[in-house]
């Protein structure tokens, strides 16, 4: 896939950053380690599973900061001499995995079980943007309250 330079919308738009960061990042090539699931778990709960074998929880870190939600691991360096591998097919390698969330998406839990790391997300949208029922009056002379609202008179 061919990259795109945004740096000429960057100057001609204000507040985009975000949507141009997101293209940008769609047109990198994807990595594929650690491999990970994306499930729906819920109506607004979501779940991603990540396969971290041979990573305990003190070399994971997990960082959500400006709809950026992004896992690190890092192995900590092995003695020198302490064995001889004749074959090294368990990846050692650190890597660092980034995952853009939707508005009003929060990291709820992490946890780690048999080689795999478990990310719990909640989307909360706050009532200000829920959708309101409005009723019709018969009558266009009187209004009606929106539900949801005081009714000031």
């Amino acid at each position: 896939m061919r990259h795109v330079d945004f740096a000429p919308l960057y100057r001609s738009t204000v507040g985009f950053d975000r949507l141009f960061n997101m293209l940008d990042g769609v047109s990198q090539p994807e990595q594929s380690y650690p491999p990970y699931n994306i499930e729906r778990t819920g109506e607004n709960t979501y779940r991603i599973t990540m396969a971290v074998a041979g990573f305990d929880e003190k070399e994971l870190s997990i960082e959500a900061h400006a709809h950026v939600l992004t896992v690190k691991g890092e192995k900590a360096e092995e003695a020198a001499g302490e064995s001889e591998y004749l074959y090294r097919g368990i990846a050692k390698r650190a890597f660092e995995r980034r995952f853009q969330l939707a508005d009003h998406v929060e990291v709820q839990a992490a946890s780690l079980k048999n080689g795999l790391l478990h990310i719990d997300l909640l989307r909360n949208i706050p009532e200000a943007m829920k959708p309101r029922r409005i009723s019709i009056a018969a009558d266009a002379s009187a209004p009606k309250a929106i539900e949801g609202q005081v009714s000031v008179n």
